[in-house]
């Protein structure tokens, strides 16, 4: 007999993924026959800032603002089939979302559906009082000088699993590992221990795979002539199949675009991990010195070898403090002589923010030279020849402490339509607050998880 496989797809990879990805995955976990979980993962670092602001303006917000969107296509088939949907879209307000799936529910005509959320990692009240510990290289940021907006740890799997353990449908939480989304429906149905370490391991390790969405499917991996891949307009998501002993082979929905192979999966273990023996996570310290990747099929790759040590005694938070106004001016130039203009559009706007705003930081950029590479000082496009470039663009940005003088800086960009030189249109202006982040480490006794359910009227 086969060994019994538990099936894990994901359908968001950020808060403004594709919101039909998940249908194809659904109907791929249907099919399959298999035990199995969907999950959505749309926290980046500042988006819980963000998701901060939108609550203090409205008390029932805080949430994934597509989170309607990206449950609709799919809700009615999870809660018919028994596939619970986990997902970090409650942002800075678990319960408003929860709140929302229950009135989405009630539109797409389910008559009852248990709604889950995990809460605990919001520690922006308490952080002041907690032992604070720096962040790897990280300075140990100053908890009293910074107007914060959020203070989030990152919690680990166990309070998901708890939740699925209520019977919930759709389990939401705030901020937790990316991984602990995937790690906790195996933690569920396989009854893993939390001290079964390699085994943790490899559920820790296919989250990482699933985590991003279509970056494991080919999408940030597709390089035209070097790393083709096929139907990127229609890019399956990822699903991992998962074994009680921690065997992973990772997929996608048949008749999709996309595609897996050692390549595409090499390239997502390696993602965002810097010491490849040392992977710390609330739930376990991962090992990838020993995981081996073959393939074993048409988009279809085998995982193993993950190993697992104890997981450390502090947790990671990721503070979001308010970061002054970012202020924005950009214009554009073609034809013959463009990047010369260009270049001298863009000196004359410095030249002027800089002589009525003494001090502020300014840069410019001529987009379509070397942008992207170049810094502040702008030195590496100083080496670029003017003759062949016809169509750039120019951006002057701003860091100011106050709204009006990012503003009025980023308004001398388009004085620059009648001031000259010659040719510039489509000027666009823009002005945000920024939100600046840090990291730091609590003691993990510092954080009390908790796990409820939330009916359509709980607050």
């Amino acid at each position: 007999m086969a060994e019994e496989r538990f099936h894990i797809g994901n359908a968001a990879g950020f808060a403004t993924d594709r919101v039909d990805a998940g249908a194809p995955v659904v109907r791929a976990l249907i099919d399959a026959g298999a035990p199995a979980a969907l999950f959505y993962e749309t926290l980046a670092e500042r988006t819980l800032a963000y998701a901060q602001r939108n609550k203090l303006r409205d008390a029932d917000k805080g949430y994934t603002p597509d989170l309607e969107r990206f449950l609709a296509p799919v809700l009615v088939d999870c809660v018919a089939h028994e596939i619970p949907i986990l997902g970090n879209f409650g942002a800075a307000n678990p319960a408003g979302a929860a709140r929302a799936i229950h009135r989405l529910a009630q539109e797409l005509g389910i008559e009852e559906i248990k709604v889950a959320v995990v809460e605990g990692d919001d520690v922006r009240e308490g952080l002041r009082s907690m032992q604070v510990q720096a962040w790897e290289e990280e300075p140990l940021f100053d908890v009293g000088r910074y107007d914060i907006v959020a203070a989030n740890a990152y919690l680990g799997a166990r309070p998901i699993a708890d939740a699925l353990a209520l019977g919930a449908d759709v389990v939401v939480t705030g901020r937790v590992t990316d991984s602990a989304l995937a790690l906790a429906p195996l933690l569920h149905h396989f009854g893993w221990k939390d001290q079964d370490w390699d085994r943790v391991a490899a559920g820790v390790l296919t989250g990482h795979l699933l985590e991003c969405g279509a970056q494991a499917t080919g999408g940030y991996f597709a390089d035209p002539g070097y790393k083709d891949v096929p139907g990127m307009a229609d890019i399956g998501y990822p699903i991992a199949e998962v074994t009680g002993e921690g065997d992973i082979v990772l997929t996608k929905p048949s008749g999709t675009g996309g595609r897996v192979d050692p390549r595409t999966v090499k390239e997502q273990v390696l993602y965002e991990i810097h010491d490849p023996a040392n992977y710390l996570t609330p739930d376990v310290t991962l090992d990838l010195m020993q995981v081996a990747v073959s393939d074993v099929g048409p988009d279809r790759v085998q995982v193993t070898g993950a190993k697992g040590r104890p997981a450390p005694e502090t947790l990671k938070v990721t503070i979001s403090y308010e970061g002054g106004w970012l202020g924005e001016g950009e214009i554009s130039y073609a034809g013959p002589g463009a990047s010369a203009r260009a270049r001298l559009a863009a000196q004359t706007a410095k030249e002027r923010v800089e002589r009525e705003f003494p001090g502020l930081s300014v840069r410019t950029d001529v987009l379509g030279l070397v942008s992207v590479l170049d810094g502040d000082s702008g030195g590496l496009s100083k080496h670029h020849s003017d003759t062949d470039w016809q169509d750039v663009r120019v951006r002057l940005a701003v860091n100011a402490a106050d709204e009006t003088t990012a503003a009025r800086a980023a308004r001398e960009v388009e004085t620059l339509y009648c001031a000259g030189p010659a040719g510039g249109a489509g000027v666009r202006l823009n002005v945000m607050p920024r939100i600046k982040t840090a990291s730091c480490l609590i003691p993990r006794e510092s954080i009390q998880p908790r796990v409820r359910l939330v009916g359509p009227d709980d607050v």
